[in-house]
């Protein structure tokens, strides 16, 4: 059974901040790619960044030059390092894997919480 958990969520003032952890454990395969999900309250889930085994990370528009994803292959751990945080970046993080079969896992996801 694969499991797949987050850790590292908190509070931090705009301008500081936050790292976020998840290792993926259990029988999932090769791992391809490890991403960084987040959910605000009454919006849709939207991606933040995702590392790939064979090309280079993708932010979305709204993080980029602010947060950094890294991935561990040996310990199947991913990290998300957040800093110059903004109040809008208040959300439930997720953390995701897909194997190199396409299945995909998820996490139960960490609350961040930014205060101007």
């Amino acid at each position: 059974q694969v499991q797949v958990m987050e850790s590292g969520g908190g509070s931090a003032q705009a301008g500081g901040s936050l790292r976020l952890s998840c290792v993926v454990s259990g029988s999932a395969a090769g791992i391809y790619s490890m991403a960084w999900y987040r959910q605000a309250p009454g919006k849709e889930r939207e991606l933040v960044a995702r590392d790939y085994n064979d090309k280079s990370p993708n932010y979305s528009n709204s993080v980029k030059g602010r947060f950094t994803i890294s991935r561990d292959n040996a310990r199947r751990t991913v990290y998300l390092q957040m800093d110059n945080l903004e109040p809008e970046d208040t959300a439930v993080y997720y953390c995701h894997a897909m194997n190199s079969f396409g299945l995909n896992y998820w996490g139960q996801g960490t609350q961040v919480t930014v205060s101007s």
